[in-house]
This record gives structure tokens, C-alpha cells and sequence, in this order.
């Protein structure tokens, strides 16, 4: 007997290809923002730009991301994601030549802003959906691998910058860095369909139930026969019995899910199908039949037919009531708001992101305050930034022997980075600030890698890009909901100590919500 095997996702391979051409666009964009003052920040005070041009700027970069990622999905049930991917790559890149020739704001906002926000964001969901179609059985490995080389690159991006800065002047740089931003370009040319790349793997299901697939084969064949004689109401009751039990153990059969099922069904012969139909359809035509009634697929095909033509005359109807909203919903997927476990999602890792970057953003005016001097807190962040590393590399090698839903590791990040903060407001030597810089910078990690593999294990595959989209533009509405608020604190209380309890604040409602959502699904199953 022939093994029966299936098509499955590589889980490597080709796959790698695919971690590293992620990794180009996420390299040239995390990158590009964290340098942003620094690559541009002579040029916006050369135009007469004041210093809120850059949060401006950066601004309306996430704004378009956003906006891009919401659109992302349906784009990628109309067209192939590798198209859509391209062309994000070209308008990325497309912006970098523009950011050469900018002589103002808003140039410079139209290149950086709005072509690279809207390839960025285009990029992103199509690498992370690709990411999800390769991988199955070794995602947080194969993400934290992703994810490490990601952080090596951003790591040395100033750094890069600034030497180019030194050598090539402003515009020489920029020049080069649309060199270097081309690469995108080559990345989402290894966005290859899985199809190409799928590996044959053995069926063990079909190889268990062989065995119950024959059985039910000669199950199938059978035809039953109810004996009729002497037609009375008494007799005609029995027969319903008698069919109905039938039918019965016919549906119970037809329940098992078997591959067989479906040729047998289509073995029935067309020119009998009306003619056991008219026998067993009615129990009002059985006085008029003298001989045994057949009971088989031929009235249970009959039924479903006519059952199929009344669902679709109903939904005939329901399309042409449907309104403009229905059809925006419909594009969008907006009815994953309406479930429960999905917005909580949502709404903690969007809190947890804005804690997240908003707290490594004020640190270091937080670190000159307290009397730090510049290469101090230079050196703290780069221990910071080399922990972050090497948690990417740990969670790469542990989770190849170690297997956990990423949404654990999420939530443990979350929780565990909480109580770190409050030991970093309570410290306040070069040496005990650089260990709780560290084990915040491990604990970063656990926050960002398991990100998208969080969707991606609560989202069915079809609905990953648009069910990701939407989060991108509803994460990118919150931070800029939050972010004037959390500033205006800053603003007067002018108290480093309330905003980063404001901040730690934010970071534990996604883990406090979370813990109540496991505790309550856990409740409602018992």
C-alpha cells in the first residue's frame, strides 16, 4: 500500500532566504528613524525648521505606515503579495531620490513621509505574511533569527550614518543610503510563493484511518432497503422509522472526514438520480410502488442541492441590500473588532509598543539629568542595545528545544519589564543603572521578536494580512492619541519620575488585561 503524504510549509529552506529579505526593509526603516535627527537635523535648521519639524516628520511617517498596513490586506487578496511587496520596495526607494534633490520641510516630508511611510508600511505585512506561510513548527526561531539580525543592523546604522556624514558630506550620504536602500528592493524579490517550496511530509492521519476509509467505502455502496407491502398508515409510520434510521446512520457515516468520500459521492449516476429521487423524496407516493424503496446518497444530494439553491437566493438578496458600509467592512475585515480576544490583543501590544519606545526616548534626557555625562549614557545605551542582542540570539537557540505560544513570551516581557522599571527609578549609580539598562534591554526582546507571531497563532492564515493591517493602523492612531497626552505631562510637571510611572502604567495594562482574559477563558471552558 502506497504511504499517503501531503504537501507542508518548509519550516526552513527557503525559508531563510525569506528571514533575511525581511530583515533589508525593517533594517533601512527602524534604522532611518532612530537616525533622523542625526542625518537630518543640520539641514531642518538650515531651512529655517524648528525642532518640532522632526516629531512632525516622524509623525506623519507612522501615519502613513498605518494607513498603508490597513489597506495591505485586501491588496493581497486582489493582487500577489509579492507584487504588492515590490512595489512598496520602489516607492522606498523612490523616496530616498527625492530626499537627494530636497530644498525644504516639505519636500523633504512628501520623500521621507509619505513614499518611504506608505512602502514601509506596504513592505511590512507582506513580509510578516510570507514569514507566517514558510514557517509553521519553528516560528519564534526562525523570527528570533530574523529578528537578531534586524537589531545587528539598526545597532550600527548611526554609526554607519555618521561616517558617512564625515566623509561625503549631507548630500553624498544621502546618496549612498539610497544605495543602501535599494536593497529592500532585492529583499521582496526572495518573497517567493510557498508553493514553490513546499515539501512532501507523510499523512498520518490518512494512514491511520485507512482501515476506516475502506469500511466505509462498502458503507457507501450499500443501498437500503425497506420492505413495503400492503400500504396502511400504520405501515407508512414504520417505513418513516425505518428511513429516518437509515438516513441516520448514513449522516453518522458521512461525518468521518475521509478523502474517499468525495469520489464515492460523485459515482452516482446522473440518469438514476431522478428516478430514486421520485421513489424516496415523498412517502405519499409509496401506495403507488409495489416493491422495496431504496434509501441512499440520492436523497440526501437532492436535499443539499435544494438547500444550496435556498442559500444562495437568500444571499442573492442580502448583496443587493448591502450598502456602502457593509462593502467597507467587508474589504477591511473590520469584523475581527468584533471579537473580544482580538481587541485585547490589539490594544496590549499597541500600549506595550508605546511604552516601550517612549521610555528608551526619554532616557537618556532622564540620564544627563540625573548628572550622567555624554559618554556615560553613550555607554549605557549601547549596554542596553548589546543585551537586546543577545537576548534576540538566546531566544533564537532556546526556542529551537523549547516550544511556547508566543503570547506567552509576550505577556512575560511585559510583566517582568514592569517590575524592572521600578528598580531603575531607584538607582542611581553608573553600575547599578547600567545592570537594569541591560536586563530592560533582554527583556526588550521579548516584546518585540514574538510580535507578529502573535497574529499569527490567533489568526487563521487567510486573515493574517488584513487582520495585521488593521492592527497597524489602530496601533498608530492610539501612540499618537497617547503620545501629546503623555507629553503634556512631561510638559508640566516637568517631573521624569511621573512620566515614567505613566509609561510603566501603560506597559501593565497589557499584562493586567491579558491575565484576565486567560483567567476568564479558562473559567468559562470548566
Amino acid at each position: 500500500m502506497k504511504t499517503p503524504t501531503k504537501l507542508d510549509a518548509p519550516d526552513g529552506g527557503w525559508g531563510i532566504c525569506i528571514c533575511i529579505g525581511m530583515a533589508f526593509p525593517l533594517i533601512s526603516g527602524l534604522g532611518a528613524l532612530t537616525s533622523f535627527g542625526l542625518l537630518f537635523g543640520d539641514f531642518l535648521k538650515s531651512v529655517g525648521a524648528e525642532a518640532s519639524a522632526v516629531a512632525l516628520t516622524t509623525s506623519a511617517f507612522f501615519c502613513a505606515t498605518s494607513f498603508a498596513g490597513l489597506f495591505s490586506g485586501s491588496l493581497f487578496a486582489r493582487f500577489s503579495i509579492r507584487a504588492i511587496a515590490l512595489l512598496g520596495a520602489f516607492l522606498y526607494f523612490f523616496g530616498s531620490l527625492i530626499q537627494i534633490i530636497a530644498q525644504s520641510t516639505w519636500q523633504l516630508l512628501l520623500a521621507f513621509s509619505v513614499f518611504q511611510g506608505i512602502g514601509f508600511g506596504l513592505m511590512v505585512p507582506a513580509s510578516y505574511t510570507k514569514f507566517n506561510h514558510y514557517f509553521i513548527k519553528k516560528r519564534v526561531m526562525w523570527m528570533s533569527f530574523a529578528q537578531a539580525l534586524i537589531g545587528l543592523g539598526t545597532m550600527f546604522y548611526p554609526v554607519v550614518i555618521q561616517m558617512l556624514l564625515n566623509r561625503y558630506g549631507f548630500r553624498g550620504c544621502l546618496l549612498v543610503l539610497a544605495a543602501i536602500n535599494a536593497h529592500p528592493i532585492l529583499g521582496m524579490l526572495l518573497m517567493q510563493p510557498v508553493e514553490w517550496h513546499m515539501k512532501k511530509v507523510q499523512d498520518e492521519v490518512d494512514q491511520e484511518m485507512v482501515g476506516l476509509n475502506k469500511m466505509y467505502i462498502d458503507k457507501e455502496k450499500e443501498i437500503v432497503m425497506v420492505p413495503i407491502k400492503d400500504y396502511t398508515q400504520t405501515s407508512a409510520a414504520k417505513a418513516t422509522t425505518d428511513v429516518d434510521s437509515a438516513l441516520s446512520t448514513e449522516q453518522l457515516n458521512t461525518l468521518t472526514p475521509l478523502k474517499e468520500s468525495r469520489r464515492v459521492s460523485q459515482q452516482i449516476s446522473r440518469e438514476g438520480l431522478a428516478t430514486r429521487s421520485r421513489r424516496s423524496s415523498s412517502l405519499t407516493n409509496i401506495g403507488n410502488w409495489s416493491g422495496p424503496i431504496p434509501v441512499s446518497n440520492a436523497s440526501m444530494v437532492i436535499s443539499r442541492v435544494h438547500s444550496t439553491l435556498i442559500v444562495n437566493e437568500a444571499g442573492a438578496k442580502i448583496e443587493k441590500q448591502r450598502g456602502c458600509w457593509q462593502a467597507v467592512v467587508d474589504f477591511l475585515d473590520l469584523t475581527l473588532l468584533k471579537q473580544p480576544v482580538y481587541v485585547n490583543i490589539v490594544l496590549g501590544i499597541s500600549f506595550a509598543l508605546y511604552s516601550d519606545i517612549a521610555f528608551f526616548t526619554i532616557q537618556p534626557l532622564y540620564l544627563f539629568e540625573l548628572g550622567f555625562t555624554k559618554p556615560e549614557t553613550a555607554s549605557i545605551i549601547a549596554i542596553g542595545a548589546a543585551a537586546d542582542l543577545a537576548s534576540r540570539i538566546f531566544l533564537a537557540f532556546s526556542t529551537a528545544f523549547i516550544q511556547m505560544p508566543s503570547r506567552y513570551i509576550y505577556l512575560a516581557g511585559a510583566f517582568f519589564t514592569v517590575i524592572c522599571r521600578f528598580a531603575f527609578l531607584n538607582v542611581f549609580s553608573f553600575i547599578d543603572m547600567a545592570c537594569t539598562t541591560a536586563v530592560m534591554g533582554f527583556l526588550r526582546t521579548w516584546v518585540h521578536v514574538p510580535l507578529p507571531l502573535v497574529f499569527a497563532e490567533y489568526l487563521h492564515k487567510k486573515r493574517f494580512a488584513t487582520g495585521y493591517g488593521l492592527f497597524m493602523f489602530l496601533q498608530g492612531n492610539i501612540m499618537f492619541a497617547i503620545g501629546p497626552v503623555v507629553g503634556y505631562l512631561q510638559d508640566q510637571t516637568k517631573d521624569y519620575i511621573i512620566t515614567f510611572h505613566c509609561l510603566n502604567f501603560f506597559m501593565a495594562l497589557c499584562a493586567v488585561s491579558w491575565l484576565i482574559e486567560m483567567f476568564c477563558l479558562k473559567f468559562r471552558r470548566k
